[in-house]
């Protein structure tokens, strides 16, 4: 082959790939590579093009917006193009971008990591929101961004059509509370939790499940004159004004130094003409604003050496692969151990035990392997084979999903009953404040703890005879274990950790009725499936999980410990008596918009309103059909739902007739 031929075919290779990625970034909002990656194979495919321009292939990426190869939903066009930002990655571009408006004053604010958005309000009401999209064509997400983004402004106070651009993101808080409550399908970062939040089929949900995002404005016009958001009353992100390059630098380095301690991901510095008429007049190419750079921050990586992966088995039976490292100083702190997130990324990035690593760690993140040095290889390093038997019992492994992650279904696994043991021992379940982690993995390897019943056998003599536990701790474990026995149905289901089987689920169990365990126990799937936003896949989970025999022994020795299986009071369906004649009683009801209490003029989140109706004997739906009596509709609800109502003959009724219809029933 020739050279011409080689750099033509690495040409349209990068090409491809980059266009994958980019479609696959911005259509389910999730990427198998990590930026520094990304930007690497661009970088290369930028390189080769500037020196071989007629190579460039029809469908290159390079001069256009990152975009999904379609966009699948409702459309706007863009009053005008939403861009990408020129790059630039050392001081002395930056300055150079300065040198190119000489005496004019810049501005320097966070580059957030998160999702564009275009606000646009008429007339001071929420008209549409809408994704960059194709840079000049955007996707609709206004419902959405209604349920998941509760900080949006739904009014203003300013007339004509006014736009506000901005960056949609998901604290680090929110992104790890998601994690914790939802262990078996977790986001894997920030940034791909935002995307996929506005990608959500049902908004509702995603809000309910905590999935909510915040929105913070960088630009707002008026007609296409420039206005500030901040006046609106619209978040904004931090930014400093500059005189000058020194200045601009200085405002750089500072943004740099606070981000690790933000509750959000920042991956830059945007500098631009601080100037509106200035910004304009520079003018833009086909993809970017001549008037801005994006200054990227390297990302906090070191490296070392891959030393072995290891398998370890999760409460619910995912096996992920961990590695061990030789240690090595990374932002902040010394890493050892880092997650190579899922075997597919380990064969798509050809990661080896014995290969040099860089490990990538920016802020609370947990460390990963970002990319190998395949130029420092000597022959030695060893293919890294994902096990096809759980390393625990030696069941075989299924292989489920995209990621291609590796899971064992044997609940008799040993691996898996500890971490399910820490699992009844946590908040939201048993809440077992006395008893850590350490203990909890001390004693099940000894056998002390195999079950979750053996918990309530434990006795102070018994950990006394354990090196560095004394006479305090031991009755402080044993009172908290003994305290947990009434912890009720709901949280119980939550401390089994069925399959599929979420908190809400538990909650909407004994919402539908069921008194103790073994009702759930005993119910068939058609039954569950009967029960609101439980679908077939989770009845069938919850069905053979109870089938199990070690399942049903478990739940009858936890019984004879006395530990506290049915329903709490405050988790009970409510008593349609106590409603009394309100409206509300015995109806099927959809509840949407935003809500504020006209005694306190408080905003009132949805589901407080949802508790509310339901202690109304009502029972609330989160979508509306023909089996709907009421929509229940707050303030800035979308066409959609009212529209939809009208057309079944759904009575809409707003939130003050609402709040006299629970204080009616005496609930509010």
């Amino acid at each position: 082959m020739t050279d011409d031929a080689a750099i033509r075919d690495r040409i349209q290779e990068l090409s491809a790939e980059v266009n994958r990625l980019n479609d696959l970034y911005y259509r389910t909002g999730d990427s198998p590579l990590p930026d520094a990656d990304y930007d690497a194979l661009k970088d290369e495919l930028t390189a080769l093009v500037a020196e071989h321009p007629e190579l460039e292939p029809a469908d290159s990426p390079l001069g256009k917006v990152n975009a999904p190869a379609a966009l699948t939903g409702p459309t706007v066009r863009h009053a005008r193009p939403m861009l990408s930002l020129a790059k630039a990655t050392t001081e002395d571009e930056v300055r150079a971008f300065c040198a190119r408006f000489a005496g004019q004053v810049f501005r320097v604010s966070e580059k957030l990591d998160g999702l564009s958005l275009s606000v646009v309000y008429r007339d001071g009401a929420l008209d549409h929101v809408a994704t960059r999209g194709t840079g000049e064509v955007g996707e609709l997400v206004t419902d959405k961004a209604r349920h998941v983004i509760p900080g949006l402004p739904a009014t203003l106070d300013a007339r004509g059509r006014i736009e506000v651009r901005g960056e949609a993101v998901m604290l680090r808080s929110t992104w790890s509370a998601y994690n914790e409550a939802h262990p078996d399908k977790p986001l894997t970062n920030p940034r791909n939790g935002a995307a996929g939040t506005l990608m959500q089929k049902d908004p509702e949900a995603a809000a309910a499940a905590g999935r909510l995002l915040r929105f913070f404005a960088f630009g707002a016009d008026r007609d296409g004159a420039p206005l500030d958001p901040a006046e609106l009353g619209v978040e904004t992100a931090a930014q400093a004004v500059c005189p000058d390059d020194d200045a601009v630098i200085a405002a750089i380095e500072a943004i740099g130094d606070r981000r690790d301690g933000l509750d959000y991901d920042i991956d830059g510095a945007v500098v631009r003409l601080h100037e509106p008429a200035a910004f304009d007049a520079a003018g833009f190419n086909s993809a970017e604003p001549r008037g801005a750079v994006a200054f990227k921050y390297p990302p906090e990586e070191k490296l070392t050496k891959l030393l072995a992966v290891e398998w370890p088995v999760g409460k619910i039976g995912r096996v992920p692969p961990r590695a061990r490292v030789q240690p090595v100083f990374v932002g902040g702190v010394t890493v050892e151990n880092i997650t190579l997130h899922n075997p597919r990324l380990i064969r798509e990035r050809d990661l080896r035990l014995g290969d040099t690593v860089a490990v990538v760690r920016r802020g609370d993140v947990i460390p990963f392997a970002g990319r190998s040095i395949p130029e420092d290889r000597d022959g030695s390093e060893e293919e890294i084979v994902p096990p096809t038997h759980c390393p625990s019992c030696g069941s075989e492994l299924e292989v489920r999903g995209t990621g291609e992650e590796r899971w064992c279904t044997n609940l008799q696994c040993p691996a898996q009953a500890t971490r399910r043991l820490m699992h009844w021992a946590s908040r939201p379940a048993a809440d077992m404040e006395g008893v850590g982690d350490v203990w909890i993995e001390k004693l099940a390897e000894d056998g002390v703890l195999q079950r979750r019943s053996d918990f309530y056998r434990l006795t102070a003599e018994t950990l006394l005879g354990y090196e560095r536990m004394g006479e305090v701790s031991a009755a402080k474990m044993v009172d908290s274990i003994q305290g947990s026995k009434g912890l009720g149905l709901r949280r119980a289901l939550i401390g089994l950790a069925i399959p599929m089987a979420s908190e809400g689920v538990a909650k909407r169990l004994c919402l539908a009725g069921y008194e103790r365990l073994e009702h759930v126990m005993d119910a068939t799937a058609e039954e569950l499936e009967a029960i609101r936003d439980i679908g077939p896949k989770v009845a069938e989970s919850i069905v053979a999980f109870f089938a199990r025999p070690e399942v049903r022994e478990e739940v009858a020795a936890l019984r004879e410990h006395g530990v506290d299986l049915d329903v709490k009071d405050e988790d009970r369906p409510v008593d349609a008596a106590a409603a009394g004649d309100s409206p509300l009683k015995g109806r099927t009801v959809v509840i949407t918009g935003a809500f504020t209490d006209p005694r306190t003029g408080g905003k009132v989140s949805r589901p407080d309103v949802t508790r509310l109706v339901e202690q109304a004997a009502a029972t609330a739906a989160s979508s509306v059909s023909s089996a709907t009596d009421y929509l229940l509709a707050g303030a800035n609800v979308g066409a959609s739902k009212t529209a939809k109502a009208e057309k079944l003959g759904v009575t809409v009724v707003g939130q003050d007739e609402l709040w006299e219809w629970l204080v009616e029933a005496g609930v509010a």
